[in-house]
């Protein structure tokens, strides 16, 4: 291996490019290092990029010749940065093709694909800059742009577009709420559209300095990864400029070589080094009726019977999609998971002039003709999905018989439910809001949520190894405010449950975050709730 160096610090590749007008990146050199052999290959990987991933990636201003990647297969590097659009781009890229991606997939490589679109407005720059009055619209067109030319390229679902954020002054606090704004659209619209967000800044710059202000603050899409640059030499993901725990774990990368040339199986290229540690964010685990990889909100609205379902994308609501009308001969709705493990989001709705219970298999973008699945389901209330409660592989149902109390459980079938199991006994008519299907106790087990009547105090009723309930744990007070609590499965993605309910007073719908031990504050996801209902 040969490595020469000269660059100039706080830029990545694509706008050094545009500065220097260099020639081409990859050159024709002498013999490689004998008996260098790289690591073993991942072939024919199908899945999103990077995907898992932990190792060495090279990045490189246009992406290279078909034959210089698999000469490369010598070197350590396994994932490779590809420059997939925007208009700060500074390369042309003839073999970035579709067919070019999947021959080296099938090789063993894997990609962080980036895009390089206007920059922080106070960055001194000849290239296209964010507009501060349209930032969000520029960052949800800038996203629009890059989740087409990933599909374009054959890049699945939830794979990560970085974003190419230049070294820009800190402290300006106008660009920094421009570049807030920008991202939170980007992230957002990029889950829109089924795929994951990242964003690239020095560790010098004001990018990570307002990524990391803004990384816990209630309604902002931060970017599900971070990759930073610092040119050490050091082959890490930590840095004393990021607080520990954020984008923790699997949720960085570093560039921590700049500008420089190796040759690896007799073929040069100037190329950036990174150290990858990635992985895909926790499953939403149910509620994703879209298909996007996000949990959405479904609700019914009484005015005309029609049921409707909000897309969402890890922080907020979007657009609206009819399951269609004829829903008001319903009086209880839940989702029900992939009840029939057929793949879909499922529905089940109790007839009110019958008391059946009717499931309504899910088909990605609706529901299809209904199958009923039980009778004698009027003399039942808070009818609630409990995730596979008892771990056959199939989705539960809980419901409280109203005349004792008891709270039952009933194991899905798939296409019906089996006999039926007391969970506790009498007593749960004390509790007027149940939902449940989330593990709050991280044990990997589902539990049951809990509003009590008299008080308005929300508990954990955690689901035990022996299918029962645990002891409860006090999830707060001042829940008597609200109604159609209901668990939206990891709504954010950060792999604990979350809920959402209607705040009565204003109409709202609220979203909580569970930390592990209490509610995080609650986020308005949207608003003129007052009349839909139920929520699911």
């Amino acid at each position: 291996m040969t490595l020469h160096s000269n660059a100039p610090a706080g830029l990545r590749r694509a706008a050094r490019r545009a500065l220097a007008a260099t020639a081409a990146a990859v050159l024709t050199a002498g013999a490689a290092l004998a008996g260098v052999t790289g690591p073993a290959r991942a072939a024919g990987y199908t899945g999103p990029h990077p995907g898992t991933f932990t190792g060495l990636g090279f990045d490189t201003c246009t992406a290279p010749s078909s034959a210089s990647m698999t000469a490369w297969l010598a070197s350590p590097y396994r994932a490779v940065g590809i420059y997939i659009g925007g208009n700060g781009r500074a390369c042309a890229q003839p073999n970035l093709t579709r067919d070019w991606v999947t021959t080296q997939a099938a090789a063993g490589w894997r990609f962080f694909p980036l895009y390089v679109g206007p920059q922080a407005p106070c960055r001194s720059t000849s290239k296209p800059r964010i507009d501060p009055a349209q930032a969000a619209a520029q960052g949800r067109a800038a996203a629009d742009d890059a989740a087409a030319r990933a599909r374009d390229l054959g890049l699945v679902r939830e794979s990560t577009v970085f974003y190419n954020m230049e070294k820009y002054p800190a402290g300006d606090a106008a660009c920094s709420a421009a570049v807030q704004t920008f991202t939170h659209a980007w992230t957002t619209r990029l889950h829109d559209h089924g795929y994951f967000s990242g964003f690239y800044t020095d560790v010098a710059s004001g990018g990570l300095a307002d990524q990391v202000s803004a990384y816990g603050r209630a309604g902002h899409g931060k970017p599900d990864y971070l990759d930073f640059a610092r040119w050490d030499g050091v082959q890490t993901v930590t840095d004393e400029a990021l607080p520990e725990s954020y984008w923790m774990p699997k949720q960085r990368m570093k560039q921590y070589r700049g500008d420089h040339h190796e040759t690896w199986g007799g073929v040069t290229i100037n190329i950036d080094s990174n150290h990858l540690d990635v992985a895909p964010l926790p499953a939403a685990g149910f509620g994703d009726f879209t298909g996007n990889g996000w949990a959405d909100l479904g609700y019914r609205d009484p005015a005309t019977g029609r049921l409707y379902v909000y897309g969402g994308n890890g922080v907020g609501l979007s657009g609206r999609v009819s399951l269609g009308a004829g829903w008001n001969g319903m009086d209880a709705i839940v989702r029900a998971g992939n009840f029939n493990r057929s793949g879909g989001e499922d529905l089940l709705a109790r007839e009110k002039s019958t008391g059946y219970l009717w499931f309504y298999p899910g088909s990605g973008s609706g529901v299809t003709t209904r199958v009923k699945v039980g009778s004698g389901w009027n003399g039942m209330r808070e009818i609630t999905p409990v995730g596979d409660w008892n771990r056959d592989g199939y989705q539960d149902l809980a419901a409280v018989q109203s005349s004792t109390g008891v709270l039952w459980l009933y194991p899905g079938r798939g296409t019906g439910f089996g006999s039926r199991v007391a969970l506790g006994g009498a007593g749960w008519n004390a509790f007027d809001e149940l939902t449940g299907g989330g593990d709050f106790t991280g044990d990997g087990r589902p539990d049951v949520l809990a509003r009590e009547k008299g008080t308005g105090r929300l508990h954990v009723y955690p689901g035990g190894p022996d299918g029962l309930l645990g002891a409860r744990i006090d999830a707060g007070a001042g829940w008597g405010g609200m109604r159609d609590l209901v668990q939206l499965g990891d709504f954010d993605r950060n792999g604990r449950p979350d809920l959402v309910a209607v705040q009565q007073s204003t109409g709202n719908v609220l979203g909580y975050r569970w930390n592990g031990g209490a509610w995080l504050s609650p986020t308005r996801l949207g608003s003129g709730f007052g009349a839909m209902q139920p929520l699911l």
